[in-house]
């Protein structure tokens, strides 16, 4: 005996392709933001979103803008995040190199971390750059953070000129932070 198949009724054909449609849009939603990385590669810079942030140590508050007028390497890191301990002493050392004469800065940015741990981090580390608090991690957004760490390299006029996704290398801070330096 022959069997002969249904056709697949509409309802059902129109349920699975609106479901591939939010499929498909959730994922474009959750693409990261990479408007200042593609801005970057092209050459082009655009203005760092500005913020106000309490410092790490619970004295005073700090803004991006405080530091206009200096190249500053500001880095999204959290105690709990093992790459971070990876690059910690690596800034540590291009902070030292690069405040010797006024031009630049190392800037830490703690996001979704408890303060005492990261103040136990700082310590740990012994790290002497300025660091800031985000507790809740509302930056992530402006500046398109996907992940723990992540370092923009802000120009000396507040425009982003590098990115880098992930734990920062010497090769990039000689090829990416050394000739912002040397222009500002």
């Amino acid at each position: 005996m022959r069997r002969v198949l249904s056709p697949i009724p509409l309802a059902v054909l129109v349920a699975v392709a609106a479901l591939v449609a939010l499929l498909a849009y959730g994922l474009a939603e959750n693409e990261p933001d990479r408007s200042f990385e593609d801005a970057a590669a092209r050459g082009q810079r655009e203005p760092a979103p500005d913020f106000d942030l309490p410092r790490l140590s619970g004295e005073g508050r700090a803004t991006l803008s405080d530091y206009r007028g200096k190249v500053v390497v500001l880095n999204f890191w959290a105690s709990w995040c093992e790459p971070c301990r990876t690059e910690s002493p690596l800034l540590e050392r291009w902070h030292r190199r690069l405040s010797r004469d006024g031009r630049a800065t190392v800037l830490g940015i703690d996001g979704q971390d408890v303060s005492s741990d990261a103040r136990d981090f700082v310590e740990e580390y012994e790290l002497t750059y300025p660091m800031l608090h985000d507790g809740p991690g509302d930056l992530r957004e402006p500046f398109g953070v996907l992940g723990y760490p992540e370092t923009f390299v802000i120009d000396q006029r507040g425009r982003v000129a590098a990115v880098r996704r992930g734990p920062v290398d010497e090769e990039f801070m000689r090829q990416a932070v050394e000739p912002i330096v040397e222009e500002a």
